[in-house]
C-alpha cells in the first residue's frame, strides 16, 4: 500500500474529532449544541488560508437538506400520522396483552418485531414507527421509556443487517463488489450477494441483541424514573387517593350469561357493592362511561373503580370472574387517553339544582363522576372513614361545587368550551385522535413504503411522499407535523455530517485506515479481518455508514487479495460492521432515541460498549460459518 503523509488539513480534522469525542462524552454542553459548536468550528478553521480545504463553507450547511435528514424528518411526520389515528395505541395494546407488563416479556416483542420491520425498510423509519407504541406501553406498565427503546433502537439498527436491502451498506454492497470486479483477474471476480446471502448473520446478531438486554438490561440499562408529571399522567388510583383519601383500584370483571343482576342497572350495583362501573363492553360494543341508569345485559364485560375489598366481595357473592389485568378495557383506561379531571360548576351554569342521573352525565359529558367535592367534603359511592356512601347521581349540583370525574382528554378537551363548566385541570394532554383517517394514513403509508421497496426514488422523496399525503387529507395539520419532528434530533445529525464529509474528503479517513491496516500487516487472515471490522466500526461512529463502506470496501478488498483470502467476505464484514454503531449517539436511530428516552451519552458507552463486542464476535463468527 502506498503511504500516505499527514498533511496540516488532516491534523485539524484529527483535533476536531478528538474534540466531538471529548464534548459528547463529558456533556459539558448539550449534544446537540455541541455538535452546531463543532459545525461552526469547522466554518471559522475554513476561513483561513492554510486550512481552507479542511471543508467547502459554500456547502458547510447541507446536512440539513440531506437525504438522511430529510428522511428522519418524514418519518416522525408518518409516525405521528399513524398514531394520530390510534393505531399504535392498539398495537401498543396487542402488544401488552401477549406480553403482559413485565420488562422481560415486552423487550424481546418489541425489539424483535422492530428488527424484522428494520430488514425490509430503513431501521430509522421502523424505530421512529414504533416509538408512539413505546410510549404507550410505557405509560401503561410505568416501565421507564430508557428501559424500551435502547433495545428497540439496538435492534433496528441490528435488523439492517438481516437483508441485502436492510441498510444502505448493504444496498451498495453489490454495486460496489462489480466496480471491484473491473481490476480483478478473471478467475477471481467476486459474484454478488442475493436478497437473503446475509440472512442467517443477521437473525443472529437481532436474537444476540434481544438475549442481551433480555438477560443483562437490569445491570446495562438507565434506572430512570417513569416521569409521570401532572394529573394526566397520574395513575387514577394514586390521584384519587392523594387528593381525596378515596383508596381505590380498576379492575375487569365478567359476568356470565343470564346472571340475576341482568334485571338491575348499574347505579342499582354501584350502590349495592359501594363501587363505580366506569366501563362496559356488550356484544363486542365499548362504553366508556356507560349510563348509570342503563339496565346491565349479560354477558358482559366491566370495568370497576373501587376499594378492592368492595370489589372483592362483590365478586364472590353475585359469582362474578374476576380477572388479573385490564384486557377490553387497557386501551380506554391508558393515562395517555383518559384520567382523572376537575370541574367546578360556576354560578349562573344551567346544571344547578340538576343531578348527574337526570342529565345523563355519562352520555352527555362521556364522563363518569366520581366524587363532589363540596364545603371540606367529599361525597361518593365509596364508603370512607370521615364519610359515608352518597348516591352522587341523585344529589342536585350547587354553585362551587367540585365535580371529581374520570375522562377522556377528548371529552375533557370539549368541556373546556362548555359555559356550564370551568375546568380546573389543565396538564392534560389536548389530543384529538383521527380514527376516521386511519384508511388515509395507512394507505400513505403504504405508498411511501412501496416507493422505497419497489423504486429507485430517492429514499427522503419516498418518504415526505407519504408525509405530505398526510397532511393533505387531514390526518394531521401542518403544524402538528412541525411539532412531531424532534428538531435537537435534526440539528444533531444534520452539524455532524460536515464533519463526517471532511474526515472523507481530506483524506483523513484514508489516513487512519492505512495507519491501522499497515499495523497488521502480516498478521494471520482472520486477525485482519477482525482489523478491517473494528476499523469499520470506528469509521462507522465518525462518518456516514455509506461513506465508510465506499472508503473501506476496496481496501478491504486489496488486503484479501494481498493476504490469500476471500474478498467477497471481506467486502461484506465492511457493510455489516458500518452498523456496528452503539457506542455513542451519532447514528439516526441512536440520535432519533436519544430525547424521548432522556439518554445521556454515556449511557450508550456503557450499554454499547458491550454490544459493540458481541457484534464483532457474533458478525464475524456467522459469516465464516455461513460463508
Amino acid at each position: 500500500m502506498d503511504t500516505i503523509t499527514l498533511t496540516l488539513e488532516m491534523s485539524v480534522v484529527l483535533g476536531l474529532l478528538a474534540f466531538t469525542v471529548f464534548l459528547f462524552v463529558s456533556e459539558i454542553v448539550r449534544i446537540d449544541l455541541a455538535a452546531i459548536l463543532v459545525m461552526v468550528l469547522l466554518g471559522v478553521i475554513s476561513q483561513f488560508p492554510a486550512t481552507q480545504s479542511v471543508a467547502d463553507v459554500s456547502h458547510l450547511f447541507d446536512g440539513f437538506a440531506s437525504n438522511a435528514v430529510i428522511s428522519i424528518i418524514a418519518v416522525m411526520i408518518i409516525g405521528a400520522g399513524l398514531d394520530k389515528t390510534g393505531i399504535m395505541g392498539k398495537v401498543a395494546a396487542l402488544i401488552l396483552k401477549r406480553g403482559g407488563k413485565t420488562e422481560g416479556r415486552i423487550i424481546p416483542i418489541i425489539s424483535g418485531t422492530v428488527g424484522v420491520i428494520s430488514s425490509f425498510m430503513q431501521n430509522v423509519g421502523a424505530a421512529a414507527l414504533f416509538l408512539p407504541v413505546v410510549s404507550r406501553i410505557s405509560v401503561r406498565t410505568e416501565i421507564p421509556m430508557g428501559r424500551l427503546l435502547m433495545p428497540m433502537g439496538f435492534c433496528a439498527i441490528l435488523g439492517g443487517t438481516m437483508t441485502m436491502v436492510g441498510s444502505s451498506p448493504l444496498i451498495l454492497l453489490n454495486d460496489l463488489i462489480l466496480s471491484a470486479n473491473e481490476t480483478l483477474p478473471e478467475g477471481q471476480k467476486m459474484e454478488p450477494y442475493g436478497l437473503f446471502s446475509v440472512t442467517p448473520v443477521g437473525i443472529c446478531l437481532v436474537v444476540t441483541g434481544i438475549l442481551y438486554f433480555v438477560l443483562f438490561g437490569r445491570w446495562v440499562l438507565p434506572k430512570g424514573q417513569q416521569d409521570m408529571g401532572g394529573a394526566s399522567g397520574q395513575t387514577l388510583k394514586e390521584y384519587l387517593r392523594r387528593i381525596y383519601g378515596l383508596d381505590t383500584d380498576i379492575v375487569e370483571i365478567s359476568i356470565p350469561e343470564r346472571h340475576p343482576c341482568g334485571k338491575m342497572n348499574f347505579d342499582e350495583l354501584m350502590q349495592k357493592y359501594h363501587v363505580y362501573v366506569i366501563g362496559s363492553a356488550v356484544s363486542g360494543q365499548r362504553w366508556f362511561a356507560p349510563v348509570v341508569t342503563t339496565p346491565i345485559e349479560t354477558p358482559c364485560r366491566l370495568a370497576v373503580l373501587g376499594p378492592l375489598k368492595e370489589i372483592r366481595e362483590m365478586v364472590l357473592n353475585e359469582d362474578f370472574t374476576l380477572h388479573k389485568d385490564l384486557e377490553v378495557f387497557a386501551e380506554d383506561h391508558a393515562p395517555t387517553k383518559s384520567g382523572v379531571a376537575e370541574l367546578v360548576i360556576p354560578p349562573g351554569s344551567d346544571l344547578i339544582g340538576k343531578t348527574a342521573a337526570e342529565i345523563k352525565f355519562r352520555r352527555a359529558y362521556t364522563s363518569s363522576l366520581l366524587a363532589i367535592h363540596r364545603d371540606e367534603e367529599t361525597l361518593s359511592y365509596i364508603e370512607t372513614e370521615e364519610q359515608e356512601a352518597t348516591a352522587i347521581a341523585h344529589v342536585p349540583f350547587r354553585a362551587g361545587d367540585t365535580l371529581v370525574v374520570h375522562t377522556t382528554w377528548e371529552a375533557l378537551t370539549g368541556l373546556t368550551r362548555d359555559r356550564d363548566f370551568v375546568v380546573v385541570t389543565q396538564d392534560f394532554p389536548r389530543e384529538e385522535l383521527r380514527p376516521r383517517k386511519l384508511g388515509w394514513a395507512l394507505f400513505f403509508f403504504l405508498v411511501a413504503l412501496s416507493l422505497i421497496l419497489f423504486s429507485d426514488v430517492r429514499l427522503s422523496l419516498c418518504l415526505l411522499t407519504g408525509a405530505v399525503g398526510m397532511i393533505l387529507t387531514k390526518v394531521l395539520d401542518i403544524d402538528e407535523a412541525y411539532e412531531a419532528v424532534s428538531w435537537s434530533t435534526v440539528f444533531l445529525l444534520a452539524s455532524l455530517i460536515p464533519l463526517g464529509q471532511a474526515v472523507q474528503s481530506t483524506g483523513t479517513a484514508e489516513w487512519i485506515a492505512h495507519q491501522i491496516l499497515a499495523l497488521l500487516d502480516g498478521w494471520p487472515l482472520w486477525s485482519l479481518q477482525a482489523g478491517v471490522a473494528v476499523l469499520a466500526t470506528i469509521f462507522t461512529l465518525v462518518m456516514s455508514n455509506v461513506g465508510a463502506t465506499v472508503l473501506l470496501v476496496p481496501l478491504a478488498v486489496s488486503i484479501a487479495m494481498a493476504a490469500g483470502g476471500d474478498p467477497a467476505i471481506f467486502a461484506l464484514t465492511v457493510a455489516i460492521s458500518t452498523s456496528n454503531s452503539f457506542l455513542i449517539p451519532t447514528h439516526q436511530v441512536n440520535a432519533l432515541i436519544m430525547g424521548p428516552a432522556g439518554y445521556k451519552v454515556m449511557d450508550f458507552v456503557k450499554s454499547g460498549g458491550v454490544m459493540t463486542i458481541l457484534f464483532l464476535v457474533v458478525s464475524m463468527t456467522m459469516m465464516n460459518v455461513v460463508f
